[in-house]
């Protein structure tokens, strides 16, 4: 595979950083979401504060915080970005039953934060499951995907 069309590949067909030096600085923001699927049971242990791990959806809100701001050291390719938001919402949604992830990233910057909203999301999935595993080995984790995204050369959705 060689470079071509492709961002992250050099004529030599390398991996390689995208240099985004000539691009203008804008407010850019993405918003990504996802499900973590459980029993009832689950939820209802959630709710009534008996889940042996303690405070769950707050821990898995910082979880996904603390990852967004370590994308860069997650992802190859990745640019480091100083994030001026970084929001994680967990609710708890009895029609799944289970939970829906809402993280909401910003910056000013040369590049999008698409893959820091993806990973807060991720990681705070993860983390609910890490701390509901004892009780419920049914979880599923699906759903993550970028709603919108706006800044740089195109928004999301048009």
């Amino acid at each position: 595979m060689s470079g071509g069309d492709l961002t992250h590949i050099d004529a030599g067909g390398r991996a390689t950083m995208v240099d985004v030096g000539d691009k203008l600085v804008t407010a850019r923001r993405a918003v990504a979401q996802g499900t973590l699927r459980c029993a009832a049971a689950t939820l209802d242990a959630v709710t009534g504060g008996t889940a042996p791990k303690g405070a769950v959806i707050s821990t898995a809100e910082l979880a996904g915080i603390m990852a967004a701001k370590r994308t860069a050291d997650l992802i190859p390719l990745c640019h480091p970005l100083p994030l001026t938001k970084a929001v994680v919402v967990i609710a708890i949604d009895p029609a799944l039953p289970g939970f829906t992830v809402k993280a909401t990233i910003a910056t000013q910057g040369q590049t999008g934060v698409e893959m820091e909203a993806l990973t807060a999301v991720s990681v705070a999935c993860l983390t609910l499951f890490d701390m509901l595993k004892a009780i419920d080995r049914t979880m599923v984790i699906g759903d993550i995907a970028v709603a919108e995204k706006t800044g740089g050369k195109s928004d999301w959705p048009d």
